[in-house]
């Protein structure tokens, strides 16, 4: 089943300050049973997906001088891009998820999220319950049942791990940091500098590649980041990851969002390895970093000192809270988002809070996160010139989700869903691979990455 945009790409689309005009050359595809939810995931996933597309249409429209190409939606692509960390094979071996002490824990008053995937937010959460690094699950669960969970939030955040406590929508919208993001827009975009404007190559040959000959600096982790920068990849942009060595990747989730990219490791604590990240950062079209806000700025990293040092950037910042508030310093995850936000919840029963159908905030936010870079891109061609700034946050996201913005066809009486024909294998550095495709499509653009995704920071730091 075939319709016209939807609500979700047009509240997307602009946030984005595109041309409504260009939301007629946007047509989506309905599956029954994608991304089943009581709040409106579907839309919220349509939206973004169709957005970034969009974007990538209308940046290639202005490479070539041509019309803008169509854009289609199709719910199933979506639907399996949004779970791509579920559908990853990696020679046949099903990836490892979370975590056992990265769940949803009894307490004495409720319940409470913790996220414990990495090792030293795993012994956070132990040091902030006085328990031994060898402690079980069951220990885990004895020691929180006996405390109230805004205390377990608070001693383990004070630990430097993460948890949360359940909130609904309404304890969350007077909670001080739920005030602070309701404050906020969807998604910020400002000029930071001036600049003459971004001359850009024509585009030659097939498929099309909107950001072929831009290099892309990652400095992201986890879900939402690596996802822009895939969609970035995936659309020709040279994207190189750049991870400290001490702050090593989950082999598994780097499969998963390394498609399109190279990944190398550097300590900018280091003279050697600083000047080389100065070297990288000097030929930058692109920055994009996922780490709080702030948490760079001691290596001259805000936006203002990337756009004095590399004029024309587009800087792209990605944080779990959002800029204002008591909690913009925290980090955080999509889970942990979902549960503080008041969506677990939502999507819960009375006998135990629930989740989405996918980490959708995370997904959801890095496909905006594209977007916002892509038109960044087009207005700099366009003539706009000047260094620009764009950020998004998940607590943002999930406040668009909650709203309901674009609660509407449920996909009832269309085909049922199935993921197979947007999984793809291949052979690589990793071994073979079982992949989704992206869902970001366009007429006469690409279809599939470049290159399978490496092993995690062995790459050289120079650009292609």
């Amino acid at each position: 089943m075939t319709h016209t945009p939807m609500a979700g790409t047009r509240t997307a689309w602009a946030a984005l300050g595109g041309d409504p005009a260009l939301l007629s050359e946007v047509t989506s595809v309905a599956w029954e049973g994608a991304l089943p939810a009581k709040l409106p995931v579907r839309e919220l996933a349509r939206g973004c997906v169709g957005a970034c597309a969009l974007a990538a249409a209308e940046l290639t429209a202005a490479r070539t001088g041509r019309s803008v190409p169509k854009v289609r939606v199709d719910d199933a692509a979506v639907a399996t891009a949004f779970t791509s960390e579920r559908h990853l094979l990696v020679d046949g071996r099903a990836p490892v998820a979370f975590a056992p002490l990265s769940r949803f824990w009894h307490t004495a008053d409720g319940w409470v999220r913790t996220h414990a995937n990495y090792p030293h937010h795993r012994q956070a959460l132990l040091a902030a319950l006085e328990l031994p690094d060898a402690a079980s699950v069951e220990s885990v669960a004895a020691r929180l049942a006996k405390r109230s969970a805004l205390d377990v939030e608070d001693a383990v955040y004070a630990a430097g791990g993460l948890a949360v406590a359940l909130r609904t929508p309404q304890e969350w919208a007077a909670h001080p940091q739920g005030v602070a993001v309701t404050r906020q827009p969807l998604l910020s975009r400002e000029r930071i500098a001036d600049g003459p404007p971004r001359a850009l190559p024509a585009l030659t040959g097939s498929p099309a590649l909107p950001a072929a000959g831009l290099r892309v600096l990652d400095l992201t982790r986890v879900l939402a980041g690596p996802v822009a920068t895939r969609t970035l990849a995936l659309l020709g942009a040279d994207v190189l990851r750049v991870d400290s060595p001490r702050l090593p990747e989950l082999p598994d989730q780097h499969a998963d969002t390394g498609f399109g990219k190279r990944s190398t490791a550097l300590d900018l604590a280091r003279h050697a390895d600083r000047r080389t990240f100065d070297a990288l950062l000097a030929r930058a079209d692109v920055v994009v970093t996922g780490y709080r806000p702030g948490a760079l700025d001691r290596f001259g990293l805000t936006p203002e000192a990337l756009a004095e040092r590399v004029p024309g950037v587009v800087v792209a910042q990605l944080s779990a809270w959002g800029d204002e508030g008591p909690w913009a310093g925290r980090r955080g995850f999509d889970s942990l988002v979902q549960v503080a936000t008041g969506i677990a919840a939502v999507e819960g029963t009375a006998d135990a809070p629930g989740a989405l159908p996918a980490q959708a905030l995370d997904h959801g936010t890095g496909y905006l996160l594209a977007a916002a870079i892509l038109r960044s891109l087009t207005e700099q061609a366009a003539g706009g010139g000047g260094a620009r700034c764009v950020r998004l946050a998940l607590a943002l996201t999930a406040r668009w989700l909650l709203a309901g913005d674009g609660a509407g066809d449920p996909g009832e009486g269309a085909p049922s869903y199935e993921p197979g024909a947007w999984l793809a294998e291949t052979d690589g550095p990793l071994g073979r691979l079982r992949y989704a495709l992206s869902p970001v499509t366009f007429a006469g653009g690409p279809v599939n990455w470049e290159r399978p995704s490496g092993r995690w920071g062995v790459d050289t730091p120079e650009w292609r």
